[in-house]
């Protein structure tokens, strides 16, 4: 089944390419198509520390995606671990989800910091992060998994 999803927004600033690390300090602003939304659409969400981005990895080309399983970042040090296993942007559906600081709002635009996300992405939606909607209980994940975000963020 196919769904028609429109991006509500683009991302503008921050990095131009998409490097795997160090995406902490990163501050970018995402635009909201000025033809569908008003500020209002983001009012309220200065309220929120946080927003969840969703976001389409569009520069991957089809021919890079992954179905099955691959070493992470390409280290066979790392185990061969399948598509759904991991965050990588050569996924089936090339969509990528972060949760970033808010750092201001003005209009149409969501300043936020931490989003690992290229200058021209489009944005399919924003959330606001609740605590309610966090991990209950502790989050476990394997060890390769820690050594490939220390540099991340």
């Amino acid at each position: 089944m196919t769904y028609t999803i429109e991006a509500i927004g683009h991302v503008h600033g921050g990095r131009a390419d998409p490097i795997d690390d160090d995406w902490g300090a990163s501050r970018s602003t995402i635009e909201l198509d000025a033809s569908r939304f008003g500020a209002e659409a983001l009012a309220g969400l200065e309220a929120f520390s946080h927003a969840e981005i969703l976001f389409l990895f569009d520069r991957v080309s089809p021919d890079r995606i992954e179905t099955g399983a691959r070493h992470p970042r390409g280290r066979a040090d790392w185990p061969l671990t399948g598509i759904f296993a991991q965050r990588g942007k050569n996924r089936p559906n090339r969509l990528g989800v972060t949760i970033c600081r808010i750092v201001a709002i003005d209009g149409t635009s969501l300043t936020v910091e931490g989003l690992d996300a290229i200058d021209g992405t489009p944005v399919i939606d924003i959330k606001p992060v609740m605590r309610e909607f966090l991990p209950r209980g502790p989050v476990e994940q394997p060890d390769w998994v820690t050594e490939l975000m220390t540099a991340y963020w």
